[in-house]
């Protein structure tokens, strides 16, 4: 991939506002990132009113993508259940979740984007982007860990940990590096430079989960109507695989459908 910009205008745009903005925290103090990265995130939908996230949101977020996020969610839902989404975003899916549990947290850095969220047993939370203040017995995140800067990530997975009462389980879907950047970079450069911070591996996150204090962690796989949870060692032994190949023939055969759906990071941590 070489690094140049898509001719689309709105692309370049999109590109030039998000890496400048990137940088910005990127470059940032761990003090000053406790306010930037809500001002980040709302400099970036003044500058970019067509961002994906601002027209998903005007259209209806995919409702195939709601759906399956459900289904994978379906079976840690009870009625006891107390649920909260980190990176909730639009708050589509966790008004999908509020129904089916006792109570529902949608956490976001963001006003603008999850302003008119309602439902039963719903409650927006607007946080600094690291702290998680609630308690719950199931957090989940898609899409999240990689906006953090690697400094505050391992903070706000220690958050997480005492958000969760015990035996409560953490559900992150995060992008993998060895087939990225997934960022508004992709396509132009061979790395993250947007709000992709920082992109993982399954061997990398699995470390900090268990850093943060979670003594098990699990590997989540779903191919269409199939799930199951693997030991973790599973995907990294296959992460490993392909990191020895050349980056050019690795990211092409991560890729490939199927290991595309293997490597993607699902990891569930549980708190003993």
């Amino acid at each position: 991939m070489a690094s140049q910009l898509l001719m689309d205008p709105k692309r370049e745009h999109h590109y030039k506002v998000e890496i400048a903005l990137a940088d910005r925290l990127r470059n940032s103090s761990r003090a000053d990132r406790k306010h930037l990265y809500t001002s980040v995130y709302e400099e970036l939908f003044r500058e970019v009113p067509y961002h994906p996230l601002l027209v998903l949101k005007s259209q209806g977020t995919k409702r195939a993508e709601l759906q399956e996020l459900l289904e994978i969610l379906r079976p840690f839902l009870e009625r006891d259940t107390v649920y909260a989404e980190i990176g909730a975003g639009d708050c589509a899916l966790t008004m999908l979740v509020a129904p089916h549990v006792r109570k529902a947290y949608a956490i976001d850095v963001s006003e603008t984007v999850t302003r008119g969220a309602s439902a039963p047993n719903l409650e927006v939370v607007i946080s600094d982007g690291i702290s998680i203040p609630v308690k719950a017995t199931l957090i989940f995140s898609n899409q999240l860990m990689e906006h953090l800067h690697p400094e505050d990530a391992r903070d706000q997975l220690a958050n997480v940990f005492a958000a969760l009462e015990p035996g409560g389980k953490y559900f992150c879907i995060t992008p993998n590096r060895l087939n990225g950047p997934h960022d508004v970079s992709g396509g132009i450069d061979d790395v993250a430079r947007g709000f992709h911070l920082r992109e993982y591996t399954n061997r990398e996150l699995a470390s900090l989960l268990r850093s943060a204090g979670f003594a098990r962690v699990q590997a989540f796989v779903r191919i269409r109507n199939f799930q199951t949870t693997l030991p973790v060692g599973v995907v990294t032994a296959l992460e490993t695989i392909v990191g020895c190949l050349p980056r050019s023939l690795g990211w092409r055969v991560s890729n490939l459908p199927i290991l595309r759906r293997m490597l993607g990071i699902q990891l569930i941590a549980t708190r003993r």
